[in-house]
C-alpha cells in the first residue's frame, strides 16, 4: 500500500488537524499518512483527534530538525 504525506509545518490549530483530516478522508482505509508537524500543540491535538476517530498512530518521532513526524494509519 501506498505511503502519503502531508507537511504542517506551517499551519496552525485548529487548521493542523482540519489538513490532516482532509487527507485521511482521501486514502485507503490500511493507507498511512506521514504528517509533518512543528510545536506542541500541533501534535498534541492532531494525535488525540486522529486517535479519537479511530484510526492508529503507528510512529509519533522527534526530529533533529525540530519537527516530529506522526505515522497515522486510516481505519
Amino acid at each position: 500500500m501506498p505511503d502519503h504525506h502531508l507537511d504542517i509545518t506551517r499551519e496552525t490549530c485548529p487548521m493542523t488537524f482540519v489538513r490532516t483530516r482532509l487527507a485521511l478522508d482521501r486514502i485507503v482505509p490500511g493507507e498511512t499518512l506521514h504528517v509533518l508537524l512543528a510545536g506542541d500543540e500541533p501534535h498534541r491535538n492532531v494525535v488525540r483527534n486522529a486517535e479519537s476517530l479511530g484510526h492508529a498512530v503507528t510512529a509519533d518521532d522527534a526530529r533533529p530538525d525540530g519537527f516530529r513526524l506522526v505515522s497515522i494509519r486510516r481505519r
